[in-house]
């Protein structure tokens, strides 16, 4: 069949030996790593990494070759690549240098030819791939592929970075058309960059359906970056023999540069006119974020082996530009949603009516989150703004995302977890949610996506839907018409942002209903409950232990603790004290525990933390005063200095705190922060802030305790003694119980507790950490 005839490949089985024909019913399963086959534009040699002999190898190799078919298994390497050859191959295997192909001359049946000699481990077996160069290769050099990323690099955003990536790989592989596709949350996909032929109808804006790449050819595009189709009329060169007399199975191709590919991709690319394809990953943290596809229409294409590598080299740069363009720019929204957070708790703040009915009928809550409608219950009514469905609906969703903790949940297909809801998709397709305490939440809700997008309109694209008759199964038109199905009834994904955004608008919110509550102590309980956590959150690299107890009788106090996961191997550790007892302080104490959190996440040092801390105590009704120590530990690696293993690196800052403590079975000191004044005094800005954060190590071998002033203040003792009590108690515990790697530090934990006695008139706080 000649490329571009419409209707299914006649010998499907061939393209695949290993497993046989499919179809479109089984192509999902279908097991392309491992196909049994290879493209002929090379030979595929699988050899035993002792001998260094052929095990498997493609029937072509034996015409390659010379040899008779027979005399290629169990032939050694140096027979058939010659002594030089062999002898790179063998140390590359040998020194684990197998990411760069060998350029070679061999001499073969057709007489000495020049060679890219490709190698990569399957199993046991290292695969030898021999691909003759290209009559389309191209020199690449150096300069042009450094000038390429700079280019990449001086692009403005992500569309502006797909655009130029799409040029880039264009010109450096010569194919008609290149265009970069990028996948949504369900795998669906949309072509949003492209460079072709002034010829070719545009593909920019094409929707297709997550079935069309299913998940086995996703997993194969994380894991081998470049695949290229040199003639979709290729006539695949089994493998000989099928199986691996070693394993019993068929190779493993998911590295091979020559695997054939799927035959209902090759019917796929036959029925759209194209003559040669290539592909190029994109991955962004581990997860396929996207596509370089390059087509050609003008017969065979082939570029050469460097040329796919500076190509592969463009995708990995794109890919890391990708990444961090998605996170500045989900940065600077959660920051903009976060100043538009800021005037409007400030508008409720100054309004003398309900919270939450000031809150909903503010419209800036829907922009905060880009939602079309929101709706809040107070515990007695209903509260809307924007497009809400109605009311039996919009208890049916609150039920399904509720939390016990109140935390925000979210999702973009409500009609996934009750089909019923379908019916209300046009207004509530997703929805993300909040409690605000007892039975009190605000419900945020997105419409499903528009559900027609006019593919027919441009008038090349009619063209080809005219020339497709009965027998063309799939094509690019159909795809697009099965995208809109697949859509339906989904919203917009929410971002983590969202979640984050809400979860802080929700403490706000609950600390501004608090402040003007009279009486209602379990309001109050319920809120230190949920912000004071039961235990640390799993940090990689630490073990986290945090203990709280309130003061006797259960009263309110406003101790806090957080544990904070930054960027790269910093997590952020604070323990706070408001002043004071019952719903002020708890209230108050939420507010900075979310604050601190959020200038912490910004970016800032301790230091300038507080500072900014202290701002906005004095700007808080009540004449709250507080004191907090808050720390930054950097840690992660392993060897002999700060972040290698034996110690991390502590960056400390404190408030009127009690000093932190260093904790070992050599001795517990108390570690020298200047402290600033206390929060909310007055005292205003201080200067030389980078000259407030102390750094100190925190060796393998020690603990590193924050606590609050509960822990050590006693009516009977002065803070000097109960202090030293704690620090014996602490060297002592240290040297019995923390080498215990099951219970040592809660063991510490729990006789620190104890250590002063006489406690209970405050609440305390403690919290320990050291490296695993």
């Amino acid at each position: 069949m000649n490329a571009g005839s419409p209707g299914a490949l006649q010998h499907p089985e061939a393209f695949a030996p290993a497993y046989g024909a499919v179809d479109l019913t089984t192509c999902d399963r279908e097991p392309i790593h491992v196909p049994g086959a290879v493209q002929p534009h090379g030979v595929l040699l699988a050899v035993d990494r002792t001998e260094h002999r052929v095990v498997v190898a493609s029937t072509n190799a034996a015409g390659f070759f010379g040899r008779a078919p027979r005399d290629v298994p169990g032939a050694a390497l140096t027979e058939l690549l010659g002594e030089e050859v062999a002898r790179r191959v063998r140390e590359a295997d040998v020194g684990g240098n197998l990411d760069e192909a060998l350029h070679a001359r061999l001499d073969v049946a057709a007489g000495p030819v020049d060679a890219d000699v490709a190698l990569h481990v399957s199993g046991d077996r290292l695969v030898v791939e021999v691909e003759p160069l290209s009559p389309d290769a191209a020199p690449v050099s150096y300069r042009a592929t450094r000038a390429a990323i700079a280019r990449l690099a001086g692009s403005s955003g992500i569309d502006g970075l797909c655009d130029r990536l799409a040029r880039e790989v264009r010109t450096l592989t010569g194919f008609d058309r290149v265009m970069v596709y990028r996948f949504d949350a369900q795998w669906n996909g949309e072509v949003v960059a492209e460079d072709r032929r002034d010829d070719l109808n545009a593909f920019r804006g094409l929707h297709y359906p997550a079935s069309d790449i299913p998940a086995q050819a996703r997993r194969l595009y994380t894991v081998n970056w470049t695949r290229l189709i040199a003639d979709v009329d290729y006539a695949p060169a089994p493998l000989h023999p099928l199986l691996d007399p070693g394993t019993g199975a068929p190779l493993d191709l998911s590295h091979s540069v020559l695997r054939s590919v799927s035959p209902i991709h090759v019917e796929y690319l036959k029925n759209m006119g194209v003559t040669a394809s290539m592909s190029v990953s994109l991955v962004v943290e581990g997860r396929l974020w996207g596509l370089v596809a390059c087509h050609h229409y003008s017969g065979p294409h082939r570029p050469g082996h460097d040329a796919r590598s500076a190509a592969e080299f463009l995708g990995q740069t794109a890919s890391q530009l990708v990444g961090e363009r998605v996170r500045s720019r989900e940065r600077e929204q959660a920051l903009a949603a976060a100043e538009l957070m800021t005037d409007v708790l400030t508008a409720v703040a100054a309004s003398d009516r309900e919270p939450l009915a000031t809150l909903v009928e503010d419209g800036r809550l829907l922009r905060m989150l880009d939602a079309g409608g929101v709706a809040a219950w107070t515990g007695s009514r209903l509260l809307t703004c924007g497009e809400v469905p109605p009311w039996a609906a919009v208890q049916r969703i609150t039920t399904l995302l509720a939390r016990a903790d109140g935390a925000a949940t979210f999702t973009d297909h409500l009609s996934a977890l009750s089909p019923g809801l379908a019916d209300v998709a046009g207004s509530a397709a997703g929805a993300l949610r909040v409690g605000i305490d007892g039975d009190a939440w605000v419900l945020w809700l997105r419409p499903e996506q528009p559900r027609v997008v006019d593919w027919g309109g441009d008038p090349h694209n009619v063209q080809i839907a005219q020339g497709e008759g009965a027998a063309v199964r799939i094509s690019p038109r159909k795809s697009f018409e099965k995208w809109q199905e697949v859509v339906r009834g989904r919203s917009a994904p929410w971002l983590p942002w969202h979640g984050i955004t809400a979860d802080r608008l929700r403490n706000q919110i609950t600390g501004l209903m608090l402040g003007r509550s009279r009486g209602q102590i379990a309001i109050a309980e319920s809120l230190q409950r949920a912000v004071v956590l039961d235990e640390a959150p799993e940090v990689p690299g630490l073990e986290v232990l945090a203990r709280y107890c309130p003061a006797e009788g259960g009263q309110l106090g406003g101790d806090w603790w957080d544990v904070l996961p930054l960027d790269g191997d910093r997590v952020a550790v604070v323990v706070g004290d408001v002043a004071g007892h019952g719903v002020h302080a708890a209230a108050a104490m939420a507010q900075l525990r979310t604050a601190v959190r959020a200038y912490l996440l910004e970016g800032h040092s301790p230091a300038a933390a507080l500072e900014r801390l202290d701002t906005l105590v004095g700007t808080m009704p009540g004449n709250h005063t507080a004191t907090a120590v808050v720390g930054i530990v950097e840690h992660g690696g392993t060897g002999d200095g700060p972040g290698d293993g034996s110690a991390a690196v502590v960056e400390l800052a404190s408030a009127g705190h009690p000093a932190p403590l260093l904790v070992s079975a050599a001795g517990t000191t108390a570690l020298h922060v200047p402290p600033r004044p206390v929060l909310g005094l007055g005292f205003g800005p201080t200067t030389g802030l980078d000259g407030e954060n102390v750094r100190v190590p925190l060796p393998a071998d020690a603990a590193l305790l924050l606590h609050s002033d509960g822990l050590v203040e006693r009516r009977d003792a002065g803070l000097e003694q109960t202090t030293a009590a704690l620090a014996e108690a602490a060297t002592r515990a240290a040297g019995e119980l923390l080498p215990d790697p099951e219970r040592g530090m809660a063991a510490v934990v729990d006789r620190l507790l104890t250590a002063v006695p006489g406690g209970g008139g405050d609440d305390t706080t403690l919290v320990l950490l050291r490296r695993r």
